[in-house]
């Protein structure tokens, strides 16, 4: 039976002082009538209608173990609950649980959450960061929106996606259609080629098997027919003030790349090894790759492939409209490196 809040407590007891019979109250409020005595008793014994205090199951860990929990985790944020529970002994002269170690952890508030990935750096590839990262102090809004960030990404029919979950029985986890199947190396795939600016979308390009190589992968050849000569080089005609990124993969860096940069006066920004991170562009690839974890049902062939990520790249916003929106938006991406000098 549902239980009595508070101000049906108090509606009781005024019936019954009223005269009614604890029968008739208890089916006023739709409640066994056992409720309605021991409400009566404790108003005579207490005074009061609310419930007496409980004293709760008591504590394994003392404020100090507390304290040490949460320390330890600060310090090692990739440590464990369950490492951290077998080295506290509680109370009870027992290991504590894993629960209990999170318990503490939330209540400090720190949650469990994805790591945010990136690339394995050395003293000098951080070094050249901060530098990278100093000289551009100075930039304002106007310059970082003059800035065209480009990368290639690749696409593939089949994708491993850890938040993926099942439904199941107990005994079933090998049943066949509770098994996620995926091709390990993502099966066939595209390569895609885009860029993004203040309110300014290039591509997609999705580069093909022409030229010298194999496959559709980027070579230099291919990144200047393809990409430089239809599409930055018209872009930066119309846009001259412009400055261009791309990283120091070996098509960006070769010879007859830079050359053709270089006669087209095109500014190309110097770009820190093994930061793509820095780069706003990795916000668009990961929205257009969760756009395509949506589409039902899943492409087949490369055909397929390539008419998902066409849609998909078609359906993201190009621009911000509302600011409180929570959805992704090219305007955001590209300013969302780190705060801008004023």
């Amino acid at each position: 039976m549902p239980r009595l809040t508070s101000p049906e407590r108090e509606r009781a007891i005024g019936r019954l002082e009223a005269g009614d019979t604890p029968e008739a109250v208890a089916a006023t409020f739709q409640c066994h009538i056992t409720t309605i005595y021991r409400l009566l008793q404790r108003f005579v014994i207490t005074g009061s209608t609310a419930d007496a205090e409980r004293s709760g199951r008591p504590r394994v860990t003392t404020p100090r173990q507390d304290r040490h929990i949460f320390r330890s985790h600060v310090a090692h944020p990739f440590r464990t609950a369950a490492e951290t529970a077998r080295t506290v002994i509680g109370t009870h002269q027992a290991p504590i649980s894993r629960q209990t170690a999170s318990r503490r952890l939330r209540f400090r508030g720190l949650k469990n959450c994805r790591p945010a990935r990136g690339p394995v750096l050395s003293v000098r590839h951080r070094q050249a960061r901060l530098h990278w990262a100093q000289g551009l102090l100075n930039w304002n809004n106007v310059r970082w929106q003059n800035v065209l960030f480009s990368d290639e990404s690749r696409f593939c029919i089949d994708h491993a996606d850890g938040r993926v979950r099942v439904w199941r029985r107990s005994g079933y986890r090998y049943a066949d259609n509770c098994v996620e199947e995926n091709n390990a190396w993502g099966g066939l795939s595209l390569m895609l080629w885009g860029a993004i600016g203040h309110n300014q979308v290039l591509g997609p390009v999705i580069f093909q098997g022409l030229g010298p190589g194999p496959g559709n992968g980027v070579t230099a050849q291919r990144y200047v027919d393809q990409v430089l000569h239809p599409h930055v080089l018209p872009f930066f005609q119309a846009h001259g003030n412009w400055v261009f990124q791309h990283d120091n993969a070996r098509p960006h860096t070769v010879r007859a790349t830079q050359d053709l940069l270089h006669r087209s006066g095109i500014q190309v920004m110097p770009w820190p090894a093994l930061s793509p991170d820095m780069n706003p562009i990795e916000q668009f690839w990961d929205l257009l790759q969760t756009q395509l974890n949506r589409v039902v049902p899943r492409p087949t062939t490369v055909a397929d492939l390539d008419r998902a990520v066409r849609q998909a790249w078609t359906n993201i916003p190009r621009q911000a409209s509302n600011t409180s929106s929570p959805h992704f938006t090219l305007h955001q991406a590209s300013l969302s490196i780190f705060p801008f000098a004023p």
